[in-house]
């Protein structure tokens, strides 16, 4: 069992995590939504495409783009589509 967590909250769970270039992609029925709340960051990657950001909030405290998404990949990225990871201190349990 794969667990995201930040400031003692699971933001994560998942039996089935997806696995690409050293990052763990949660399924989006594995995530705890309550924690989250769009950010307007985009990056792209060449490809996987336009990533979409969230920042984490707990309690009040927010870990500004501490999580990313794909909602339309590229071809190539299919496999991750809407799947959420992590980084900026969340820690991952694999």
């Amino acid at each position: 069992m794969a667990k995201a967590t930040w400031k003692g909250k699971v933001l994560a769970q998942s039996d089935e995590p997806k696995v690409i270039e050293g990052n763990l992609y949660f399924p989006p029925e594995s995530v705890n939504k309550e924690y989250f709340k769009e950010s307007e960051t985009r990056t792209t990657c060449p490809w996987k495409g336009k990533a979409n950001y969230y920042d984490v909030v707990v309690e009040g405290e927010v870990n500004k783009d501490a999580a990313w998404h794909y909602p339309d990949p590229k071809p190539a990225a299919k496999e991750i589509k809407n799947c959420v990871a992590f980084w900026k201190g969340v820690e991952i349990e694999a």
